[in-house]
C-alpha cells in the first residue's frame, strides 16, 4: 500500500509562501509617485527636455512619462540608465527618506521668496555659514561661453598676480586621460559632468590662490554651479553673440560657418537661456567692442577689490 501523498502546501509552507502572488503594499504607490517627482525635478534642474533624457538614457519617452507620473513598473535596469543620464547615483534617485523638519522649514521659506530675493539669501547664507570669504575671493574664477575671452584674460591675470592658471577642462582631460571630445563620446554628457564636479572639488580642496577658468555649460548643473559660487569669486566674462562667433572662428574652429545662420540662432538661444544663471556671478565684465587691454584692466580692478 502506497503512503498517501501529502498536500504540497501543508508539506512545505515556505514553498507556498514563495509562490503566492505579490501585491502592492499600501506605501508603494506613494513611493512611485515620490520617485517620479524626483526624476522630473532632477531633469528640470538640468534643463533637459524629456526627449533629450530619453535619448541620453536609451529609454522610451513613454516609459519616462509613466515614471514621472508615478505609474507603471519602475525597472531597476532602466532606472539605472535614467540616473546615469542625470549624472546621479541610483541610490540618490531611490532615496525616499524624508528631510529633517529644519530642512523642510528652510525649503518652505526659500520657496516663499520672490526670485530676486533668492540671490540675496544665498549671499547671506554664504557669508554666515559658507567658505571663509577671504579664502573664497582668492579663487578668482572666470565663467562664460567659449569665445568670451576667458583664457586670454585669465592667463594675463594669473601672470599679473603670479598665481597658477587652472583650466578646468584641461583638468578633466588629465583625470580622464583622454580629450574632451573623447570624454563625451565614451561617457556622454552625464559622465563629463561627474568628472567635472570631481575635478572642481579637488581644486577647491587643494588650491587657494588661483585663477580658474571653467566651461560655459557648468552653470546648467545646479549642484556643481552652486559649489563654484560658494567657494570661488566668480566673474562672468560676457560678449555679444557675434563676437563669440567671430572669436571662435579666429581660434581656428570653422565648424560653425558650415551652418552660420543656424549656429548663430543656437548661440543666441543658449545665451538667452543661460543669462540668468551667468548673472549670479559676483561680477560681470562685458568684452563686447573692447580691446583685450581694456577688458583686462577691468578684470584687474575687480581682482584688486576682491
Amino acid at each position: 500500500m502506497k503512503p498517501s501523498a501529502k498536500p504540497k502546501d501543508r508539506a512545505n509552507p515556505a514553498a507556498r509562501s514563495i509562490s503566492a502572488p505579490v501585491g502592492l503594499a499600501d506605501s508603494d504607490p506613494e513611493f512611485l509617485a515620490s520617485l517620479g517627482r524626483r526624476v522630473r525635478a532632477a531633469r528640470e534642474q538640468r534643463g533637459m527636455a524629456r526627449k533629450m533624457l530619453s535619448r541620453t538614457a536609451s529609454v522610451s519617452e513613454r516609459y519616462l512619462a509613466a515614471l514621472e507620473a508615478g505609474e507603471g513598473n519602475a525597472s531597476v535596469i532602466l532606472l539605472r540608465r535614467v540616473a546615469g543620464a542625470l549624472g546621479m547615483r541610483l541610490t540618490d534617485l531611490l532615496d525616499s527618506s524624508e528631510p529633517a523638519p529644519e530642512q523642510r522649514l528652510i525649503r518652505r521659506f526659500l520657496d516663499s521668496l520672490p526670485p530676486q530675493r533668492l540671490e540675496e539669501a544665498l549671499r547671506r547664507l554664504t557669508l554666515e555659514f559658507g567658505q571663509d570669504e577671504a579664502v573664497r575671493r582668492k579663487r578668482i574664477t572666470l565663467i562664460g561661453l567659449r569665445g568670451a575671452g576667458k583664457t586670454t584674460l585669465g592667463g594675463a591675470l594669473a601672470s599679473e598676480l603670479r598665481r597658477p592658471l587652472i583650466e578646468l577642462d584641461r583638468e578633466i582631460e588629465r583625470e580622464a586621460g583622454i580629450s574632451l571630445s573623447e570624454v563625451f563620446l565614451l561617457y556622454g554628457q552625464a559622465g563629463y559632468r561627474r568628472i567635472e564636479r570631481r575635478c572642481l572639488e579637488r581644486m577647491i580642496n587643494s588650491q587657494d590662490d588661483i585663477v580658474l577658468t571653467v566651461g560655459g555649460g557648468i552653470v546648467s548643473e545646479p549642484e556643481t554651479y552652486n559649489l563654484l559660487l560658494l567657494n570661488c569669486f566668480t566673474v562672468w566674462v560676457k560678449a555679444a553673440p557675434e563676437e563669440h562667433m567671430s572669436r571662435v572662428v579666429a581660434q581656428g574652429d570653422t565648424r560653425p560657418m558650415a551652418g552660420h545662420a543656424e549656429a548663430m540662432d543656437d548661440l543666441r538661444n543658449i545665451l538667452t537661456a543661460r543669462e540668468p544663471l551667468y548673472a549670479r556671478a559676483d561680477a560681470v565684465i562685458d568684452t563686447s567692442g573692447r580691446t583685450v587691454e581694456r577688458s583686462f584692466e577691468a578684470l584687474r580692478q575687480l581682482a584688486a577689490a576682491s
